[in-house]
Formats: C-alpha cells, structure tokens, sequence
C-alpha cells in the first residue's frame, strides 16, 4: 500500500494508464466507426487525432472538478506547445514532413485563431461556464465541418488514411468486443487521470513547484504521449498527412473540446494565473504561429525547422525549471528571448514564407 501512495509511482502508473487506456479507445471507436461505414479518413482526422487526446481530456477533466485549476489549465497549454514544438520538431528529424493536405493549409490558421480566443477569454483571469460552452461549441462544429470537408478529399490521401486506419472486412471484429474496448479504455483513463493528478499534486507540494510548472511540463508531456507515438510512427511509415494532422487535430480538441469541458463543470471555472496569462499562453501561441510559415515554404517540415521547433521547446523548458529553482539568471535568459532570439526568428521565417509565396505566385 505504501508503495501505490508514492509520488513516482502514482505519475508512472497514471501515465501507463492514460496511454493505454487511449489505445484501447482508439481502437475499439476506431473499428466501430468502420463497422458503421465511416471512411478512414473521417477516422483518422476526428476519432484518432482527439482520441489521442483522451489523456489531456481526462487529467484536464479531474483536475478542473478537483479544483486544481493551476493543473487543468497548464495541462492544455503545455500539451498544445509540447505538441507543436516537440512532436513536429521530432517527426521532423526523423523523416522531413511535406504537409500537402489541404486540410491543414486550413486548420493551422484555425489553430492560431482559437489560441488567440483562449487568450482573449482569459484576460478577465478565469475560463468561465460561458467560456467553456463557447468553446465546446466549437468543436462540435470543428467536428461536423471535418466529417463534411472529408467527403472533397483527393483520392491520395484516402488511400493514405485507409492505409494508416482501414479495417479490412475480414478482420471485423464483434459489436460486443468493440464496446468492450471502450468502456475498458475508458476506465483505464478515469483511473489514470486521478493517479496521475494526485501524483502531480503530491510532487508540487514536496519540492515547493507551484502546480501551473507540474501541469505545463510532466504531466502535458506523459499525457501528450500517444501522440508522440501516432506522429513519429506515421512520419516513419511515410503517412506525413497524418503525422502533422494529428498534432493539429488534437491541438485544437484540446482548446475547444477539453478546456471548454474543464470550464464547463469547474466550479466558478477555471482560474487562470498571472503568470500563465503573460507568458504561457503567448508561447503557445507562438508556437502556433511559428508553424504557419514553416508550412507555407513549400509546404515542408524539414531537418532543421525540425531542430528549431526542438531548440525553442528546450528553451522553453530551460525557462520553466530557472522560474521554479529562482535562478539569478533567469531575468538575462527572458531579456534574450524577447529581444533577440524571438524576434530574429520571426523575421527568418518572414522572409522564407515570403519567398516561398513569391515563388509560387503565378509571373504574368
């Protein structure tokens, strides 16, 4: 007994739990919907990509009726950020990604709307029940507008979504045991979610980490894991549709569909803090915007914007952990990243999206 009540132990198992518990419900919706006769693209784009954020969506969730506001609202945020930075950044350097979906020329300006939303509804300091329904709204209409706009796709990347997520008729497997999977993923989440935020709560009150650092570093990276493993193992097997997809879909259900639940059943809401509110947030939306240009040079994701998206993730964490240890050198670190790595950066990827816009322009 005494070991299940161990801070480690309850973010590990937490965390093994969340990451099967999404397998499990990944797969038991995903051979569900193609009993049901719903293609693999519609799959792919709307039960895989927010089915991988089934993690986010239960800790999120937990957390927001606990009243760990600090904890529902860092897991969003850094989710979003970790998706962006560490996952394109590291399906990148695996193999280069060339985003050629049209989906995604929309869904990254999308993307960059919403977090601005967010930010805008957090300016009072509080994501309220107006807010989160708002929100939820949103994906609601996110997901009817996805399964309508699949309908147009080319025929090349329906074969690459049937390819990733088609069932072949042969290998159906029965009603019963595809519910069975989903109420067992399920419960492997709702169990998950509540050791991994107890966990999370017990490590910030030991080491003195206020629980906004917890929430937008450990526990948005052991939640964004299968992610991580549905984008670098697509990127691997060439599906790079569905690699850079992924990360938006599920960005973007994490913003509309998980936040706007936590604010839902949060009492009061969901608290937002200063620091979240000033710096936080504006990285994640960054982030965001920083993965607009990169699409638009030729609609490429390679090695070295890869390691950019890597180096700015790293300095992002760097950043986290001199806050929670009150490093004398942090206030030089936050100088030199406002005033001269963030601004140089933008100006690069100006210039090659305007490069690349020019190339592709039609010459009279």
């Amino acid at each position: 007994m005494q070991l299940l009540t161990s801070t480690p132990v309850l973010l590990l198992l937490g965390a093994v739990l969340l990451i099967a518990g999404a397998e499990l419900l990944v797969k038991g919706a995903s051979r569900l919907a193609a009993r049901f006769g719903i293609s693999p693209l519609v799959v792919g784009l709307t039960v895989v990509a927010f089915g991988t954020s089934a993690p986010e969506f239960a800790v999120t969730a937990g957390a927001a009726w606990a009243g760990e506001a600090d904890l529902a609202l860092g897991n969003v945020v850094g989710s979003n950020i970790f998706n962006v930075l560490f996952i394109l950044g590291v399906s990148a350097l695996v193999a280069p990604l060339v985003v050629s979906q049209q989906l995604v020329r929309l869904d990254v300006p999308l993307m960059i709307g919403v977090s601005l939303l967010v930010a805008a509804l957090s300016l009072d300091g509080r994501v309220g029940r107006l807010d989160g329904a708002l929100l939820f709204a949103g994906i609601l209409a996110y997901t009817a507008f996805l399964i309508r706009q699949s309908r147009r796709e080319s025929a090349a990347v329906r074969t690459e979504y049937d390819k990733a997520f088609g069932e072949p008729p042969s290998k159906a497997s029965p009603l019963a045991l595809n519910l069975l999977l989903i109420a067992v993923g399920l419960g492997m989440l709702a169990l998950g979610a509540r050791w991994l935020v107890a966990g999370a709560v017990a490590m910030a009150q030991a080491y003195g980490v206020s629980e906004l650092v917890i929430g937008l570093t450990i526990v948005a990276a052991g939640t964004s894991l299968p992610e991580v493993a549905t984008s670098v193992l697509a990127s691997i097997r060439g599906e790079r549709d569905i690699a850079v997809g992924n990360v938006v879909g599920s960005n973007l259900f994490n913003l509309l569909g998980v936040l706007g639940f936590g604010g839902l059943i949060a009492g009061g809401g969901i608290p937002v803090a200063a620091g979240a509110l000033t710096f936080d947030i504006p990285v994640m939306i960054g982030a965001a915007i920083v993965a607009l240009p990169i699409f638009f040079t030729g609609y490429r994701i390679g090695r070295r914007e890869g390691a950019l998206l890597l180096a700015f993730y790293i300095a992002y964490v760097g950043r986290l952990v001199m806050v929670a240890a009150e490093h004398p050198g942090l206030p030089q670190l936050e100088t030199a990243m406002i005033y001269f790595v963030l601004p140089l950066t933008a100006v690069t990827l100006a210039v090659l999206a305007a490069r690349a816009w020019q190339q592709s322009s039609p010459r009279p």
